[in-house]
């Protein structure tokens, strides 16, 4: 996997390293923004090629979680923890308590929760050795837990709006091709089908796809094919970077709108989306379900608040789309601007009520 890092991007206040022999953790916690409220953002666990890949990728996360947090009109700044998984035999739970350890040593600058590769269980063992963690077990009628199912509404909130803008309908009978059935990805399908949407997925894992098929009625490709197939909205819930120039050139898709981050290998196929007629959704901004119901969590809110605030990504995507229009701009152009300002103080957003 590879990302551009443009001139353009802000670098980051602060990059921690982790390493502890004794449990085999190693990785980074980067701090891209602090301005809003402590650096907020989930941990990420993976077999990487090696240390420079994690730390790539935990920057441009970081970075992506502060405009994400900005948008999202949360009291939060941007981080991201990325921690690589050990290629040989090792203690989860000693592990995700040494992480915990290296969170509580930043005393409250970094919250961190679950993320690709983590689950509840691994922050439970986190919340060991620091306070500064959510995504834990839910309380009856509150937020927390799993933070997928949110991610995938938030989503979805997002996709109406796309193709109403776009294809002028609804989600019936639109062809949605879906990339990756992890959490989030399996979440989004579920709430699909019940639109009335008709899905094309991709995921390696035989069995996971088999069991969309046989719930969703769901035609299964490769990711490769799915990226070229007919589809009307293609949303991508896999990892980052799918987008590169040669996708972006086969894309039939008029609506691209899905869970992953980073899903732009550079911001130039934002451009090239946006030449090719096609409405891209910006990553950060539609898929803020989680960190929403991580924030919720964290502040004590109620569930009606977290969903209220979740049901309003929809509301937050016409304004950036809105914003693109006006300025004759791609939507990620705008996007980026808008959470620029707000970091920035220029900007005092009605989407923070």
């Amino acid at each position: 996997m590879t990302f551009d890092r443009t001139a353009q991007s802000v670098p980051p206040e602060e990059i921690v390293r982790l390493d502890d022999p004794k449990s085999g953790l190693r990785g980074v916690i980067v701090l891209h923004s602090t301005r809003l409220g402590p650096a907020a953002g989930g941990c990420r666990f993976r077999p990487y090629v090696s240390e420079h890949e994690a730390s790539l990728d935990a920057l441009r996360l970081a970075e992506g979680m502060s405009y994400k947090n900005a948008l999202a009109g949360l009291p939060f700044g941007g981080g991201k923890a990325v921690i690589c998984e050990p290629a040989a035999g090792y203690d989860r739970a000693a592990l995700f308590r040494a992480f915990g350890r290296a969170v509580a040593s930043l005393n409250g600058r970094y919250l961190t929760a679950e993320d690709v590769g983590t689950s509840v269980e691994d922050m439970l063992h986190v919340s060991d050795s620091t306070r500064h963690v959510a995504g834990l077990p839910a309380r009856p009628g509150a937020p927390g837990g799993d933070p997928s199912p949110w991610t995938a509404l938030g989503v979805l909130r997002a996709m109406e709006v796309a193709v109403r803008r776009r294809l002028g309908s609804d989600l019936r009978g639109v062809t949605v091709g879906v990339q990756g059935l992890g959490h989030v990805g399996f979440a989004l399908c579920d709430l699909l089908h019940k639109a009335g949407a008709r899905l094309i997925v991709a995921e390696p894992r035989s069995a996971v796809a088999a069991k969309a098929a046989v719930m969703f009625d769901a035609e299964v490709m490769t990711s490769r094919a799915l990226l070229e197939a007919k589809v009307d909205v293609f949303a991508p819930c896999a990892l980052g970077a799918v987008l590169d120039r040669a996708a972006v050139r086969g894309l039939q898709a008029k609506v691209v709108c899905g869970a992953a981050n980073n899903q732009l290998a550079t911001p130039r196929q934002g451009v090239e989306l946006a030449e090719r007629g096609a409405l891209y959704a910006p990553d950060y901004l539609v898929n803020a379900g989680g960190i929403i119901n991580v924030a919720a969590e964290y502040f004590g809110w109620s569930e009606e608040e977290a969903r209220e605030r979740v049901e309003g990504i929809g509301a937050r995507l016409n304004e950036v789309l809105d914003l693109a229009d006006k300025a004759g701009t791609a939507p990620h152009e705008a996007a980026d601007a808008l959470a620029q300002s707000i970091i920035a103080g220029k900007r005092v957003t009605a989407l923070a009520a």
